[in-house]
């Protein structure tokens, strides 16, 4: 049966931080544009689309998959921050909110997916 996204608590963390995510990588190099700033994006938005599209689905399996899906974008999006801050394009006040929400994320949407498999 399918789920609505906008009342699961970690829809809305996830996408405050793709929000985030966004205003953070504006001021990356513009010779990053098409390199780590689009990767970072990208990554951050599959977190809560993979998220929206498993709760579309009508089985408890479909969703348990799109929501593996979304934490492996979301280990992603963490790694990518992580790199943008040894790279220097992130200052350490700008990385260590962005990085807290991502790890929050992480914790909310693995006890989720254990929930959904029945664990």
């Amino acid at each position: 049966m399918p789920r609505d996204y906008k009342n699961l608590k970690v829809f809305h963390v996830v996408d405050d931080l793709v929000v985030s995510v966004y205003e953070a990588t504006a001021t990356f190099p513009k010779a990053e544009m098409f390199g780590l700033t689009s990767q970072l994006r990208r990554a951050a938005v599959s977190v809560p689309a993979n998220i929206v599209e498993g709760a579309a689905r009508h089985t408890d399996g479909e969703f348990a998959h799109f929501l593996n899906i979304a934490y492996g974008s979301l280990a992603e999006v963490r790694y990518f921050l992580d790199l943008a801050l040894r790279l220097g394009f992130l200052e350490a006040d700008v990385h260590a909110p962005l990085a807290a929400k991502a790890d929050e994320a992480s914790r909310m949407l693995n006890g989720l997916m254990k929930s959904v498999r029945g664990a």
